[in-house]
């Protein structure tokens, strides 16, 4: 009785030292493990970035006792929403609408909300101020590769821009493209082009090779979408421009990385947040608003500048070398609650 008095005086006493945190039990209905269920509806699913996403939704539904279970319309507009009422069938406490259509995905979201599930939207607008926004900074991610265009090249330029319109983070990313034209009247835009057919870096590499062919006088492509910086690259490779046409992009892999790492490679800086963090921050966004817990309507997760110099001066060749030698890209402070366990690092 005595020991336990003394181990409840000291705990006391612990909890009011500044500066030292104790870990919270988790809030209802987060405290039964695996009464939780949630549904990720995705839109977008080919490629890197994306297989990464899905992996730190995994993780981070994993380390919060969470059952998930995964939608994947490929592309298709309106199994999307279809993919939706599935879900709220099923009875889920959550979705993440990753991705999408406006048109399509507005009624659909309107609909879960209606049944009383909570609603997380990712890089797709679904124009409902009860659905959180997580972005990617998008406007960010365009800023940062731009200013190094600029940096690399200068302020006179050709230029190709790889844009397709209705995708969120696209059309984003779209207006801060219009800006740098407005602020740096020397950028002359020759050619837009681009495509979401899969798959994608194929199909825009087709677009490429006549893009490039029609306009020999190129000399940067804004392709704001690792996807289709791959595509160009395709195309410039082989037509032997890759001294003469430089690629700036957004989002980065292990297989980014491998390209811009190769011998001559024209792809010289892409913009990125860590997809995996990214999927993280959409799961405890949800997670919050299941608790109850106040989230904020646009949730930004902060982007990092990826330089084929930064690469190579660090001889980063993966998604881990890039993790551990550039910190920022690890894990992203947002939407993090006490309670919350996180995935192991």
């Amino acid at each position: 009785m005595f020991l336990r008095r003394v181990f409840v005086g000291l705990m006391g006493g612990i909890a009011l030292i500044p500066g030292l945190a104790i870990a919270q039990d988790a809030p209802a209905p987060f405290d039964n493990p695996g009464e939780v269920k949630i549904a990720l509806v995705r839109y977008l699913s080919t490629g890197d970035f994306f297989q990464a996403y899905l992996s730190g939704v995994e993780k981070q539904s994993e380390a919060l006792g969470v059952s998930l279970q995964v939608f994947d319309s490929r592309q298709d507009a309106a199994l999307q929403a279809d993919m939706v009422d599935q879900a709220i069938a099923l009875g889920v406490d959550g979705i993440i609408i990753q991705h999408g259509l406006t048109e399509s995905m507005k009624e659909a979201a309107q609909r879960a909300v209606d049944a009383g599930i909570k609603v997380v939207a990712f890089d797709v607008n679904v124009e409902n101020a009860a659905i959180p926004q997580v972005e990617q900074s998008d406007r960010d991610l365009a800023r940062l590769a731009l200013e190094q265009a600029i940096k690399d090249q200068g302020e006179t330029w050709t230029a190709g821009y790889v844009y397709v319109p209705g995708i969120a983070p696209l059309d984003r990313r779209d207006e801060t493209w219009k800006e740098f034209k407005a602020k740096y009247p020397g950028i002359t835009e020759k050619a837009m082009f681009g495509t979401m057919d899969n798959p994608i870096a194929n199909s825009v590499a087709n677009q490429a090779r006549s893009v490039l062919s029609a306009n020999p006088d190129i000399q940067v492509v804004f392709a704001p979408y690792d996807e289709f910086a791959k595509g160009v690259k395709i195309a410039v490779d082989e037509a032997g421009m890759g001294q003469d046409v430089a690629i700036y992009s957004a989002d980065v892999s292990t297989a980014d990385i491998a390209l811009m790492r190769e011998d001559g490679s024209g792809w010289k800086a892409t913009a990125a947040t860590n997809p995996a963090v990214v999927g993280e921050v959409s799961v405890r966004t949800l997670a919050q608003l299941l608790a109850g817990e106040t989230v904020a309507a646009q949730v930004i997760v902060p982007p990092t500048l990826i330089t084929q110099a930064d690469l190579n001066e660090l001889d980063i060749s993966n998604m881990e070398e890039l993790g551990a030698k550039m910190p920022a890209f690890v894990h992203a402070e947002v939407s993090v609650s006490p309670w919350m366990k996180l995935p192991a690092r």
